[in-house]
């Protein structure tokens, strides 16, 4: 089974990009993020063709904002927006489209989009943080479960092309990472890190200043799987080729082959950069800087 997972920021704009990318890749499960379209106008604009390439859909849409999805070939039962507890933003009562989950060849896989923090110790900063503490107290079973989507943070410094850039920052600090750390607590693993620890693997490149062909970029969209899926794993990579070319997100999609790998164990990122700045050697003002 091939599990993927794609922030596409922005489903409408990506279609030319991703149909193909369906029909080239031929993923069992895939887990959208940053939709940005309603329920209704989902299923106008890819519904049908969803349908042809034999995906049941669950879409949990906000409009032009937010929005997850899962889609999958391998049934799609007890479907879930949200999960218990969930706080919201800016009132707590109400709930953004940040996850839905399904159960999936019988596992209980999440597409998530964590919310941004914006600046430490900001409001928005103590959201995500609750929002991913309710998370980790509402799995029910951590040894079935993937949690696929865009995390929002980078596990460690080795997941950030310069770490001193990031200093004061979101995404690297200690409470984020903490909050990421708890679902190891559970026992879910990063799939990829697991499989390869020494290696430099981004998923993420702002769109300015060169960054994806310097590769200067982030490991925020992670797979963190149960230990009923770890042992199984056959490859799991970053298609970075969906990354180039014309009109692409600016995030890649992160792929997680179980117990059969179609194209092999292909290596941490493919292709991998042809001629990435060296870590530490480039100074860039990030995209989410303060001025």
């Amino acid at each position: 089974m091939r599990i993927a997972t794609w922030n596409v920021n922005s489903v409408k704009q990506r279609i030319p990009r991703f149909l193909p990318w369906l029909d080239e890749r031929r993923p069992d499960v895939v887990c959208l993020q940053e939709t940005k379209l309603s329920d209704e106008a989902f299923d106008e604009v890819l519904g049908e063709a969803l349908a042809e390439r034999g995906y049941a859909v669950a879409h949990h849409g906000q409009g032009q904002w937010n929005g997850v999805a899962l889609l999958s070939r391998v049934g799609l039962d007890d479907v879930v927006n949200g999960f218990p507890d969930m706080p919201g933003y800016p009132d707590p009562g109400t709930a953004e489209a940040r996850a839905v989950s399904a159960v999936c060849g019988g596992l209980r896989i999440y597409s998530l989009y964590v919310p941004n923090g914006r600046e430490p110790d900001s409001d928005h900063y103590d959201y995500k943080l609750r929002w991913l503490a309710a998370l980790a107290a509402g799995i029910a079973d951590p040894a079935t479960t993937m949690l696929c989507g865009d995390m929002n943070i980078a596990p460690t410094d080795a997941d950030v092309f310069d770490p001193a850039s990031f200093v004061g920052h979101t995404h690297v600090t200690d409470p984020e990472r903490a909050a990421l750390a708890a679902f190891g607590d559970l026992g879910l693993r990063d799939v990829v890190r697991d499989r390869w620890p020494d290696e430099r693997v981004f998923s993420y490149w702002d769109y300015r200043a060169g960054m994806f062909h310097k590769d200067l970029g982030m490991r925020i969209d992670l797979i963190l799987a149960g230990a009923d899926i770890t042992g199984r794993v056959a490859a799991a990579w970053v298609d970075r080729k969906a990354r180039k070319g014309t009109k692409p997100s600016d995030h890649a999609p992160v792929v997680v082959d179980i117990d059969t790998a179609p194209d092999g164990d292909v290596g941490p990122v493919v292709p991998p950069p042809s001629n990435p700045a060296k870590r530490g050697g480039a100074t860039v003002k990030l995209p989410h800087s303060v001025d």
